[in-house]
């Protein structure tokens, strides 16, 4: 269904803003680590091996094989006790929808742009892309659990440095100076050490952590102990985003063990809302006036419901909680839902938030848009009767704001 507004149509294909993109992913250096760490822990660190694996799924999981004879090439990240297999779904963009599968992968079988970045540039050239946010995509997932989960925290924060030295560095410096926009990951066993990183990441530039969506299911304290405190008064004192990609929590909600994968992934949004009801109603989004949180892959049309149903619970003094405000005055301009695909999100947009609404490519996942997103977003803003203004918002303003990427020399 196409929605007329009356306040101008929506801009022609070729006159749509460039895109800035706050959820695409990057492939991890494969000597990153093995380079960086001194030689009495290189071999406990990640590093890579490659070797012949066959990838599996059954049962709703993921398993591999390693050194099968007859499998394919791969390259293993070994770390410690973690064995991750490298694999096509990782990073597909540019591969025949018909080649996509869950096959195993060395780095070579990738577009370079999934690792390298003047041939990343070069892809948001083509993509209509001017900058983007990007998330690990291999061992350290999206928020850094892979470190978490290792015994030898002084190793692991060693290894988050290294890794946040690099994106700072290294992928965001240079020609992606405010292009590839840091992103970096905070040691989620220590909420005062995960503030150190924080003020010591902002002072080298970066302004936007991965945080889990529902840091409990980690093992690790919930968003209503207080715990994470320090980490919000940093995020808050240095201008730092707080992104939280679906997944960050290491499941993804379904309804039973033998339901198809399908029910897990028509449910994703689940887990944002979970989310977002833990940061409002643990008080910290009142706490910390100032913190701006984004979820990526989040999309965006479940919000007005669960905020409306929010106000209720919280208008009927009813679960226990005591906030100053209603829950829903705490997300505008605050709290940012990432669409690529949600038609009614971006319908229902007045009822959403206009300024909460912010798009993603995805690059290099099988869900991202990589190299036609400028089109995807055209129809998305048409259906929708955007005008120029909303247009130019969702596709950009509102990540400047979020953001704060006049930091990085992008205004408007």
């Amino acid at each position: 269904m196409t929605q007329a507004n009356p306040a101008g149509p929506t801009p022609a294909l070729e006159e749509m803003p460039l895109i800035i993109s706050v959820d695409d992913h990057v492939l991890e250096p494969r000597t990153l680590w093995w380079d960086q760490l001194p030689a009495g822990v290189r071999e406990r660190g990640p590093r890579v091996v490659r070797e012949k694996v066959k990838l599996e799924f059954s049962g709703g999981n993921y398993g591999f094989q390693r050194d099968v004879p007859d499998g394919r090439w791969c390259d293993v990240w070994v770390y410690d006790d973690l064995v991750f297999p490298t694999g096509l779904l990782h990073a597909p963009a540019g591969f025949p929808e018909d080649e996509v599968s869950n096959v195993p992968a060395i780095y070579e079988d990738f577009r370079p742009g999934v690792y390298d970045q003047a041939a990343r540039l070069a892809d948001m050239d083509v993509n209509h892309v001017e900058a983007a946010v990007n998330f690990p995509n291999t061992f350290p997932r999206f928020c850094g659990q892979g470190f978490a989960e290792r015994g030898d925290k002084e190793l692991a924060y060693r290894c988050i440095r290294i890794y946040n030295d690099w994106m700072i560095d290294d992928w965001s410096g240079g020609a992606g100076r405010g292009r590839l926009l840091p992103l970096t990951l905070v040691p989620l066993w220590d909420p005062e050490l995960a503030a150190v990183e924080v003020r010591r990441c902002a002072a080298k530039g970066s302004y936007a952590i991965a945080f889990s969506e529902n840091p409990s299911r980690l093992g690790f304290a919930s968003m209503h102990s207080g715990a994470w405190d320090p980490l919000w008064e940093a995020c808050q004192e240095t201008g730092t985003v707080v992104t939280m990609h679906i997944g960050s929590s290491s499941h993804m909600p379904s309804t039973s063990p033998d339901a198809p994968l399908a029910v897990s992934m028509a449910l994703s949004s689940q887990n944002a809302q979970g989310s977002l009801m833990d940061w409002i109603f643990s008080g910290t989004l009142a706490r910390f006036p100032a913190l701006t949180v984004a979820y990526a892959e989040s999309q965006v049309g479940w919000m007005p419901y669960l905020l409306e149903r929010a106000d209720l619970v919280w208008r009927d003094g009813v679960g226990g909680v005591d906030l100053p405000q209603p829950p829903s005055t705490y997300v505008p301009g605050r709290v940012y839902g990432c669409v690529f695909d949600d038609q009614h999100g971006l319908i229902s947009r007045e009822a959403v938030g206009m300024g909460n609404i912010v798009f993603e490519t995805d690059y290099p996942h099988s869900d991202g848009t990589w190299p036609h997103s400028r089109e995807v977003a055209h129809r998305l803003c048409a259906n929708a009767g955007m005008d120029a203004d909303d247009t130019y918002r969702f596709l950009r303003g509102n990540a400047i704001k979020a953001f704060g990427l006049e930091r990085f020399g992008i205004a408007k």
